[in-house]
């Protein structure tokens, strides 16, 4: 086992991460001596850290594994999958399917699962910008750009503000693979010894199942973090992201990973189930 069991751990602010994370953060169960030191950030800052190997556990988009394999392996708890949840293409106007090709699109990052998915779906597009994921509709508005792929909790309030979807890209994931959809997941850092590593994942299966069975514990947690979302955002957010997948991925939830994992130009068939996940 690590000498060291402080386990500087990266989340975002999203519900579904604190919703998830509260009681292993918290010691609302037991730890086994683990205790977090813990970064909050944007999903696509978190990547960028992965990238840098400045994490020893964290929150990552499912696209970006690729870039970080090296250094990390993903736990089989802690993920954002699951069916009818994947990010949405948004626009102020309708856009036929032939514009697409054509026209400027904020995505949420460029290492994101949506940034993937987006270009799974129109390959050709190819007028993409960075921007955080929750500025995107604000671009949209001030014709900063003509579209946008959506993450989060702006799937659930895009049409309050007049904002029409053109594509959901969820669902063209799954008519193309009938698997649930990879969005993101938690990575451990490699070098640490089995034992660390299954203690890590088995205590965050612990946490999720307390966050189910005890909702109010997590309540101040993700609400100090949730950035003034309405209560019914914050709850849909959660019901949508984190489910049975999120306490143990299945053979099913890996398949659909590796098929993921197949569209990234770093994809070698030599990488299989057993040497990405713990």
């Amino acid at each position: 086992m690590t000498n060291n069991k402080v386990i500087k751990l990266g989340i975002s602010t999203c519900p579904n991460d604190t919703f998830m994370f509260d009681a292993l953060i918290h010691q609302k169960i037991e730890t086994k001596g683990y205790t977090f030191d813990v970064t909050m950030a944007d999903v696509e800052e978190l990547n960028k850290m992965a990238f840098n190997n400045v994490l020893d556990m964290t929150k990552m988009s499912y696209a970006q594994y690729l870039n970080i394999k090296e250094n990390y392996q993903l736990l089989t708890s802690g993920s954002a999958l699951g069916n009818n949840n994947g990010p949405l293409l948004i626009s102020k106007r309708k856009i036929y399917p032939d514009e697409i090709n054509n026209i400027s699109i904020a995505i949420p990052g460029i290492n994101t699962t949506a940034n993937l998915l987006m270009s799974d779906a129109f390959p050709e597009a190819k007028d993409k910008r960075e921007y955080l994921f929750s500025d995107i509709e604000e671009a949209i508005l001030t014709n900063e750009v003509d579209a946008g792929v959506i993450i989060h909790e702006t799937r659930f309030t895009y049409h309050k503000k007049g904002l029409k979807l053109i594509a959901d890209l969820g669902k063209v994931w799954q008519e193309k693979t009938n698997l649930p959809i990879p969005l993101g997941g938690i990575v451990i850092r490699r070098e640490f010894d089995s034992e660390t590593k299954n203690d890590i994942d088995r205590l965050l299966s612990k946490s999720i199942q307390f966050a189910f069975d005890n909702p109010d514990e997590s309540y101040k947690f993700v609400k100090n973090n949730a950035q003034n979302m309405a209560d019914d955002v914050m709850f849909n957010h959660i019901r949508l992201y984190v489910n049975s997948y999120s306490k143990a991925i299945t053979d099913k939830g890996k398949e659909a990973v590796i098929s993921l994992l197949k569209k990234h130009s770093l994809w070698d068939s030599s990488i299989t189930t057993d040497n990405i996940f713990i």
